[in-house]
C-alpha cells in the first residue's frame, strides 16, 4: 500500500509539473509578429512554438482558426489548436492568390498541387503542372478529397469561403493541416499585401517577408503622397455590366481605397458598404456618364464594349477613349495576373492607376497590369 501510495503522489507531482510547465510556457509570449495594416490575423512567439491565429472574416472579434507552428514534431502544444510542422516542404495551394506570395519567399518549389491550373498565370507553376510535377485538385469549390489524402502535403493552404467547410473537415480528419488565408477579405490592398507575413510564419521566413513588405508599403505610400496632392481629381467609373447588374467599388472596398489613393474623385467613395454594390444600368447611367475615365472594364475592345450593350456609347469616357481594363496580363486561357501578382504588388497597381489618371507624375511609365481599351 505504502509502495502504491508512493507511485500514486509521484504521478500526480509529475502530472502537476507538465500542467504548470505547459502553463507557464504559454504565459512565455517572447514577441508579437508586428503587423501595420492586416487585420485578419495575428502571430505570437512562445519557447517552443509559435500561435498563429486566423480571425473570422464574418464575426467581428471571434477566432476562425488556430495554428501551432513547431520545428520539431515531438513538440507538445496546447489543445486548442492544430499543430504545424515548419518549414513546410510540400504544400496544396488551392487559390491563385497564394502564388506571389510563394515566389517572393522563393517557396514555389514546395507547391505539390493546385485548383483548377486554367486560370494560373505563374510560369514556374504552370511549368510544373504541364510535366505532372503538380497535381490538379478541381475546382477550389469542389476539391477532390480522395486525391489530396493520397498526395498526403504537409498542408492545405485555401480561402475560408464559409464557415463549415466539408473538404476541410475531411482533410483535417485527415490529420492534415488546412491552413485559411483570408487576406481578400482585408479592406486595403496594403492590408492583403501584407498576408505574406502570414505565410511566411510557416516557412520560417518572417524577416524576409517583413523586408519584402516593407519596400512594397515605401514605395506604395511614396506614389500615394503625390497623387493625393494634386489639385484636379479626374471623376472615374469602374466596373462592367455583368448580365444587367454593374458592380461597382463601395468606398471601403479595397479597389475603391485604391481608387481615392490613386487621386480619383469617384462616387461612391463614401460609400460604406462592404463588397461592391450591385447596381442596374440607369444608376450608372444616371451618376457616372459624365465622368472622365473608366477603369476595369473587363472588355478587350471598345468595339466589344459597344456590341455588348449599345448603352455604353451613352458614356463620355467611351466618346473620350479613356476606357482601361486590368487585362494586359491576360493569357488565352482566362488567367490574369491582376488576380495573383497584384495581390501581392499593390505598388505596381497604384503606379499603373495614377499613370492613367495623373500621367504626369509618372511620365513615360509602362503599365504592368492595364491597358487602353482601342
Amino acid at each position: 500500500m505504502k509502495h502504491f501510495l508512493i507511485v500514486f503522489l509521484s504521478a500526480c507531482l509529475l502530472l502537476s509539473c507538465t500542467s504548470k510547465n505547459t502553463k507557464i510556457e504559454k504565459q512565455q509570449n517572447k514577441d508579437t509578429l508586428k503587423l501595420t495594416y492586416a487585420q485578419g490575423f495575428a502571430v505570437k512567439y512562445f519557447v517552443s512554438y509559435k500561435e498563429v491565429i486566423v480571425y473570422s472574416p464574418w464575426i467581428k472579434g471571434t477566432e476562425y482558426a488556430r495554428y501551432y507552428l513547431v520545428n520539431d514534431a515531438n513538440i507538445k502544444i496546447p489543445t486548442d489548436g492544430t499543430k504545424v510542422q515548419i518549414p513546410l516542404k510540400t504544400l496544396a495551394a488551392t487559390s491563385v492568390t497564394h502564388f506571389e506570395f510563394l515566389s517572393l519567399l522563393k517557396e514555389l518549389q514546395t507547391v505539390t498541387a493546385v485548383c483548377s491550373p486554367e486560370i494560373i498565370y505563374n510560369t514556374e507553376i504552370n511549368k510544373r503542372v504541364g510535366k505532372g510535377k503538380i497535381a490538379d485538385l478541381g475546382n477550389a469549390f469542389n476539391i477532390n478529397v480522395e486525391k489530396t489524402l493520397q498526395l498526403k502535403p504537409n498542408a492545405v493552404m485555401m480561402s475560408g469561403y464559409n464557415q463549415n467547410d466539408p473538404y476541410a473537415v475531411r482533410v483535417s480528419q485527415a490529420g492534415i493541416p488546412v491552413i485559411f488565408n483570408n487576406e481578400w477579405m482585408e479592406t486595403s490592398l496594403l492590408a492583403r499585401a501584407e498576408w505574406i507575413k502570414f505565410v511566411a510564419t510557416f516557412y520560417n521566413k518572417e524577416k524576409l517577408a517583413d523586408s519584402i513588405f516593407q519596400a512594397v508599403d515605401k514605395r506604395y505610400n511614396e506614389i500615394k503622397a503625390k497623387a493625393t496632392a494634386v489639385k484636379i481629381k479626374p471623376t472615374i467609373m469602374a466596373g462592367s455590366n455583368f448580365r444587367g447588374t454593374w458592380y461597382m467599388p463601395s468606398g471601403r472596398n479595397y479597389m475603391g481605397k485604391l481608387f481615392a489613393d490613386a487621386g480619383a474623385n469617384y462616387y461612391y467613395a463614401n460609400n460604406s458598404t462592404a463588397g461592391s454594390l450591385p447596381l442596374n444600368v440607369e444608376t450608372v447611367l444616371e451618376n457616372f456618364s459624365k465622368t472622365d475615365v473608366w477603369l476595369n472594364c473587363n472588355f478587350k475592345s471598345l468595339d466589344d464594349l459597344l456590341k455588348a450593350d449599345p448603352k455604353h456609347a451613352y458614356f463620355h469616357p467611351v466618346k473620350l477613349k479613356q476606357v482601361y481594363n486590368f487585362n494586359k496580363r491576360l493569357l488565352p486561357s482566362t488567367a490574369n495576373d491582376f488576380w495573383e501578382s497584384a495581390v501581392a504588388r499593390p505598388d505596381l497597381l497604384l503606379s499603373d492607376v495614377i499613370a492613367i489618371l495623373h500621367p504626369e507624375i509618372l511620365p513615360e511609365y509602362h503599365f504592368v497590369y492595364s491597358e487602353k481599351l482601342k
